[in-house]
């Protein structure tokens, strides 16, 4: 195959995503489009519509491609059902960054997405043993696995897009990969698709890099997961199934062990499985000490190990697998050995034994924090909305908590002291001029694992609260997390006159 037709389509993805995403950025400067989340870390707002300049790259290199190169019957209903529900997953997704949907709206919709695909013939089939060569037919397993395989890889992408880079370079790993396996096996609108994503993905870096100007938001994690796993498919039917769909497993098992824990943990804790947290491998390799950029130049290197293993998979046929997998789960270990979190990674036993006392603190935690929430809306000030967040922490069994934003500060205090000492954690919240929530809580009311969970969670209602207030009273300030000096707040000089201690 001629590769002339993949360069031009790789610059065509990169030059239209260039010119495309600075707009966006003046467009969406300091918005409601922008991203302000708790298990960010940003302070600064930055735009969350990154996704746009992806879909629309996409967008041009496909007509591009069917003017290019025309066809019609079955390839081109192929095409038209790659385009159609790849863009109908990006709007999912987009939508979702206007208005939130909710965690079960959005699994309803690529479940119904994928479904259509399956309707219109782009599915599993077959299943080749690739030491016998004998052919096994799916039949209706076949639907279930192409929509299970759809909604994971959407969701893969989407859940590992926690800092700078890390999607859009895996991301970019993957459409490297797409092309090379649709070059081989002469497929060309896949391999063209994956070569203009290639160029869009490595233009999106030029700004989503550490530190990031623009995300490409849950609509563009949406697009690119969906592309992955749709143009997978398509190298499916024309190859050998086990060598076009372990591949892109291999490069994607990072993200896919760091997802896999990430859910196993959520439910163990009783929280909401696509709820974001500052668990991720990311988050703790920064912990660790490691900056924004070079957290994701180890796990870029990492990816590539993994990329290799793919290219080695799709070489044999998928004879290597077992061996390939051996390896894979060695390089793992020794990963999580070698950054010091290998005890955080495999406590999936510790928590398994406290789960029942977690859940249980967990649901009431959000129960409070949703209540919070929903009183953003009714308070009259931001004081006011404090005062209802003390009343979440007494609730919650804290014995203080110290707020300190630039040279201002807050201070609570429960009315009883702690017999057998405290915990103590800070939560620095993403909002400019250094925010930071100071928890601490008796040790004879909760366990260490009990008080890490519900400090995290009441950081993040009060984050998300008054976020809520400022957009519902006062839209055009800037968030700040304390009262204003009119409203009660007071300086850092005489903060106990402010809070007199809880009768």
């Amino acid at each position: 195959m001629n590769f002339l037709p993949s360069i031009v389509c790789a610059v065509l993805g990169m030059v239209t995503v260039l010119i495309l995403i600075p707009i966006i950025r003046r467009k969406t400067a300091q918005g409601e489009f922008t991203a302000r989340a708790f298990h960010h870390s940003h302070q600064a707002s930055v735009s969350r519509l990154g996704g746009v300049a992806l879909a629309a790259a996409f967008v041009v290199v496909t007509i591009v491609v069917f003017f290019w190169f025309p066809v019609s019957g079955e390839r081109l209903r192929t095409r038209l059902v790659i385009v159609g529900s790849a863009l109908v997953m990006f709007a999912l997704g987009l939508w979702d960054d206007l208005k939130p949907l909710g965690a079960k709206k959005k699994l309803l919709g690529q479940i119904l997405i994928s479904a259509a695909v399956c309707y219109f013939g782009v599915q599993i089939e077959r299943f080749k043993n690739p030491f016998t060569d004998e052919i096994h037919e799916l039949g209706m397993w076949g639907s279930v696995i192409t929509v299970l395989w759809l909604v994971a890889l959407t969701n893969v992408i989407n859940l590992i897009d926690g800092i700078d880079g890390l999607a859009g370079g895996i991301g970019l790993m993957m459409m490297a990969l797409l092309a090379y396996v649709g070059q081989a096996a002469e497929l060309l609108f896949p391999v063209l698709a994956a070569a203009g994503m290639f160029g869009a993905l490595l233009g999106f870096l030029r700004y989503n890099f550490p530190p990031a100007k623009i995300f490409m938001g849950d609509g563009g994690a949406y697009f690119v997961g969906f592309l992955i796993g749709i143009l997978t498919l398509v190298h499916s039917q024309k190859g050998t199934i086990l060598a076009a769909l372990v591949a892109p497993l291999f490069a994607l098992a990072l993200p896919i062990a760091d997802v896999s824990l990430a859910i196993l943990r959520r439910g163990l804790k009783g929280l909401p499985i696509f709820r974001p947290d500052q668990k991720h491998l990311h988050h703790r390799l920064q912990r660790v000490g490691f900056s924004r950029t070079r957290t994701v130049l180890i796990l870029y290197g990492l990816s590539s190990v993994f990329l290799m293993m793919a290219f080695g998979v799709f070489w044999s046929q998928g004879r290597w697998v077992p061996i390939l997998f051996g390896f894979l789960c060695l390089t793992l270990i020794l990963s999580a050995r070698s950054f010091n979190f290998s005890r955080d990674w495999f406590a999936i036993g510790r928590v398994l034994e406290n789960s029942l006392e977690i859940r249980k603190e967990t649901h009431y935690a959000l129960a409070l924090s949703n209540w919070l929430e929903l009183e953003a809306e009714r308070a009259d000030s931001l004081d006011s909305l404090w005062d209802d967040f003390e009343f979440t922490l007494e609730k919650m069994r804290f014995t203080s908590l110290t707020a300190k934003q630039a040279k201002e500060q807050r201070a609570w205090r429960a009315g009883k002291a702690p017999r057998d000492g405290h915990w103590m954690t800070i939560h620095e919240l993403n909002l400019d001029g250094g925010t930071s929530l100071e928890f601490s809580a008796g040790k004879d009311d909760m366990s260490e694992r009990v008080f890490e969970q519900l400090s995290e969670l009441a950081a993040e209602a009060w984050l998300k609260a008054a976020t809520r207030w400022q957009a519902t009273h006062e839209p055009s300030r800037d968030l700040n997390l304390l009262p204003s000096p009119e409203a009660g707040a007071s300086s850092v000089a005489a903060p106990k006159n402010l809070f007199p201690p809880v009768r």
